[in-house]
């Protein structure tokens, strides 16, 4: 049955009055709690120049070297920030997933996961927990803090190559190439004159063929810190001539 448009409108109740307002206020209160649960630590065309850099733009690569994915996540890193709720593997995953999870790694350890190609992201950090702090009202669970890395296992293929290799300790060669093993196998010193003894030399060859003034006499006192005996000298020992 059709009312007609003639009678007097009823005034909205006081109590429908308040509902409104509260309605009105609580949008008002609710848009920026959503702008602050959207922040992201970088767009998505900052994430596209990584990937660009650390795998050419492949979101899907896998070369077997460890690292997968688009912005080459290692194994250990993408289950440590959540990954494996998308996929066993970065690989495996979608763009999008993969931004998700670099962001979380963005927000734990910062631009150093990608030290080669992450210099131009945002410095932004990532803050999922936004929208909770500022609606103190609703109750959330305990945040976990990042997941620490290990030492052992960068994050990413670019941090791997940034890595410091650890230093191996030199052999102790420096000895032994101060000295000429004879061929008894005694060692005896080997100098660091110009001229290098040859096998049949002798001290008055060598002043006689490089014109040694004082001849072997003169030759002997240059080197007597190699030279013990006069008549004894050994292929490889190099004496000074002047």
């Amino acid at each position: 049955m059709l009312f007609s448009g003639t009678g007097k409108r009823r005034r909205p109740s006081k109590a429908t009055r308040v509902v409104a307002l509260v309605g009105v206020t609580g949008a008002a209160v609710a848009a920026p709690l959503m702008a602050a649960g959207t922040a992201s630590a970088a767009t998505s065309s900052e994430w596209d120049r990584v990937a660009q850099c650390e795998s050419g733009g492949n979101w899907s690569i896998n070369t077997g070297n460890g690292y997968y994915g688009g912005l080459q996540f290692s194994a250990s890193t993408w289950a440590a920030y959540g990954g494996t709720a998308y996929a066993p593997t970065a690989n495996q995953a979608s763009k999008s997933q993969q931004i998700a999870v670099a962001e979380k790694v963005l927000a734990g350890q910062g631009k150093g996961a990608w030290p080669s190609c992450g210099v131009g992201l945002s410095s932004a950090s990532y803050d999922g927990g936004a929208a909770e702090a500022a609606a103190p009202q609703q109750q959330s669970a305990p945040q976990q803090s990042a997941p620490k890395r290990s030492a052992e296992q960068p994050a990413t293929r670019s941090e791997q190559r940034q890595a410091p290799k650890p230093r191996t300790q030199a052999a102790p060669q420096a000895a032994a190439k101060k000295t000429v093993t004879t061929p008894t196998g005694k060692k005896v010193k080997k100098g660091d004159g110009e001229y290098k003894v040859a096998a049949g030399d002798t001290l008055s060859k060598i002043a006689t063929a490089q014109g040694v003034d004082g001849g072997w006499a003169e030759l002997f006192e240059l080197n007597k810190d190699v030279v013990e005996n006069a008549d004894l000298i050994y292929p490889g020992q190099q004496l000074h001539l002047k």
